[in-house]
């Protein structure tokens, strides 16, 4: 049985707790519903390099976690006459590509694959408190040594610290992506964490919440990865998922890599 584009996704959403959602930026961002589908790729976000990749590895819709027009929702009426834009859509028509985004949907699902995803990969599975679904209690240890198990795991160069790196450490929390920063302070704050580790932060709010709580002798540590690094295991994760609701077509997990390079 041929799957088209459209099917694909009434597939998905029809197992999403709450699902459908009444507003959601979980829409087909390119392409046509009634394209049958060849091959699928997930990935954190579609760049022109991962379009490429996923042409390549003979696939024609992409699943993706965040945008592929650089703000929230893909508007694309502010980029009609632009020359980036435009060489992304010439692309994108050139290999046929539809691309649908699973954000929304994504994070619904129990448990929410992007922080099972990254708690897999730094190796914290049976740590993770039952009652508190971000958090893990680790082994005692320092924030020094904790950042080099996370840099070691995640094959990160740097991370971005505010705290001491002698402070000890067993309670320590996850937040992927870039929520609002209260959602961090209340991290903190509720789960009695001893560190946070986060994707992406505003720099005027949870790290000057840590910056303020040590000042006031709270022993607290922010831990900064990167949003793209805190979410890419979670669209690795959700391939056998995916595979169980749609085993007619080929699904293959596809790296998008962090754009940034720390000098």
């Amino acid at each position: 049985m041929s799957l088209r584009v459209k099917d694909v996704i009434a597939r998905i959403i029809a197992d999403v707790p709450g699902a459908p959602f009444p507003q959601t930026v979980d829409t087909l961002k390119t392409g046509d519903p009634e394209q049958v589908v060849t091959g699928i790729v997930t990935t954190f976000l579609a760049s022109c390099d991962l379009i490429e990749r996923a042409a390549a590895a003979g696939a024609n819709l992409i699943i993706t976690h965040e945008p592929t027009f650089y703000e929230h929702a893909d508007p694309v009426d502010w980029l009609v006459d632009d020359p980036v834009y435009t060489a992304k859509k010439a692309l994108i028509e050139r290999h046929g590509m539809a691309i649908w985004r699973f954000h929304d949907y994504l994070h619904s699902l129990k448990p929410d694959p992007t922080f099972a995803g990254l708690f897999q990969a730094l190796g914290w599975i049976d740590s993770v408190d039952p009652e508190v679904f971000y958090v893990a209690d680790r082994p005692a240890t320092t924030v020094g040594a904790l950042i080099a198990e996370v840099k070691g795991r995640l094959g990160l160069g740097a991370v971005r610290l505010v705290g001491d790196q002698a402070q000890p450490v067993t309670r320590v929390g996850l937040m992927v992506g870039a929520p609002p920063g209260r959602w961090h302070i209340e991290a903190l704050r509720n789960a009695h964490l001893d560190a946070l580790i986060v994707g992406e932060i505003n720099e005027w709010e949870t790290s000057e919440y840590v910056r303020d709580a040590r000042w006031a002798g709270l022993a607290k540590a922010l831990i900064v990865i990167g949003h793209s690094v805190s979410e890419e295991d979670g669209m690795r994760l959700v391939v056998p998922w995916l595979q169980a609701r749609l085993p007619e077509v080929p699904i293959a997990f596809l790296p998008t890599g962090h754009p940034l390079t720390i000098l």
